[in-house]
């Protein structure tokens, strides 16, 4: 079942397991401490997650580029995780909606810190023929995270603890697990120490990714202009009559059908290619919206959810394992630097342009626009960059 899972890629799975549990105690009780605990307004909130975000997306650019250039991941790895688990249990004693601001700003400093290395460091530690395989069980690992953690906050204020502060000091446990696992137990690889380096000198112009990797990037960028927040999916959800008491669980079950499928159709896509899995993904995602918009009742919104949950199995992985068949081993730090920001940046405008649809046109609307790019990116992927998944270590023509 785990054939080809390296130390590294093993170890970093039960990194970010831990990481996410930790992060989800907190993340869904965020809203409500800020509000009724704090007084802090929904605006607030708002600013609070988009300097958050922001910051995170540069950060990654900019550790994966400098990653590139040390020729070294853990220490960014190790540094990345290290601050953001220190500092995002500390939001037990903040006594104010500045503080939280603050606290997030710095656990999103961390996250962009690490991000990209860590991805460098796993492609750097698995058979290429096997990257689908492996970035499908880290990000398979990082759902199970996203899943056990709100579960696991429910389960101990309904048993065990009133105060918000208690489960936000106890989700220090699980981080501080995570960064003695790097600490410990991750080791660098050899491929980043001995890749070739690039002659890209230090203009900024000469780090921008070239040839058919700058293409995809581009194409993500289209992809991710047409793919909003999936608060909009609860939002439609609740529309559609399910209740505030099942909305917990239709997200839970929503992570459930990520954390199974993004696994093996990682690892499928070391068999049948890259590019036609994210394409059936890409497609999975246009119908789903297309069905988001003409969805008319409860049963509906489940059967949507299982099935737009199919779009992550089929892309999170592939996406990442097609971006390193297309990089130089000298650059991966960097490529995945440029894949974290053109998402990243993409992200905003995304969900401030469905949004506004929405609110002008209706929820039709704006699920046909998200449908309709889904699929010119992906006439665009076929059409623009071919498959490398048979080559073995080369860099793409």
């Amino acid at each position: 079942m785990l054939r080809g899972i390296s130390g590294n890629v093993l170890i970093l799975g039960l990194v970010s397991f831990l990481t996410d549990v930790s992060s989800e105690m907190i993340y869904p009780l965020l809203p409500l401490f800020l509000t009724a605990v704090l007084g802090a307004g929904p605006a607030f909130l708002g600013v609070i997650e988009g300097v958050a975000e922001s910051t995170a997306a540069l950060l990654k650019l900019v550790s994966g580029i400098w990653s590139d250039r040390v020729r070294r991941r853990k220490p960014l790895v190790l540094a990345g995780y290290g601050l953001s688990s220190v500092v995002r249990p500390l939001v037990a004693v903040a006594t104010g909606p500045l503080a939280v601001l603050v606290i997030r700003f710095a656990d999103r400093i961390g996250k962009g810190v690490r991000t990209s290395p860590r991805d460098a460091l796993i492609a750097d530690s698995v058979d290429p023929g096997l990257r689908g395989r492996a970035f499908g069980f880290h990000r398979a690992m990082d759902h199970a995270g996203a899943f056990v953690g709100p579960l696991l906050a429910a389960a101990l204020l309904a048993t065990w603890v009133s105060d918000l502060r208690i489960v936000f000091a106890l989700a220090a446990i699980p981080g501080l697990l995570a960064v003695l696992l790097i600490a410990m137990k991750v080791r660098e690889s050899a491929a980043v120490e001995s890749a070739a380096a690039l002659p890209t000198g230090d203009s900024f112009l000469n780090l921008v990714p070239r040839g058919p990797l700058r293409r995809y990037l581009l194409i993500l960028l289209l992809f991710t202009l047409g793919n909003s927040t999936d608060a909009f999916l609860l939002l439609r959800a609740g529309e559609l009559g399910v209740s505030a008491a099942h909305i917990p669980l239709l997200w839970a079950f929503f992570h459930v059908v990520k954390m199974a499928s993004v696994y093996p159709f990682g690892a499928l896509s070391d068999r049948l290619g890259r590019r036609g899995m994210i394409l059936a993904g890409w497609g999975v995602y246009a119908l789903a919206y297309l069905g988001f918009a003409r969805a008319q009742s409860e049963w509906q919104i489940w059967v949507l959810f299982a099935f737009y949950g199919l779009f992550y199995g089929l892309t999170e992985g592939t996406e990442k394992a097609l971006l390193v068949d297309l990089a130089h081993p000298a650059e991966r730090g960097a490529a995945f630097g440029w894949y974290n920001f053109a998402i990243g940046i993409g992200a905003l405008p995304a969900s401030l342009l469905f949004g506004a649809i929405w609110q002008q046109f209706g929820p039709q609307a704006a699920f046909g626009f998200g449908a309709g790019l889904a699929a010119l990116a992906a006439l665009l992927l076929w059409g623009l960059v071919r498959d490398t998944h048979t080559v073995r270590g080369a860099p793409a023509a």
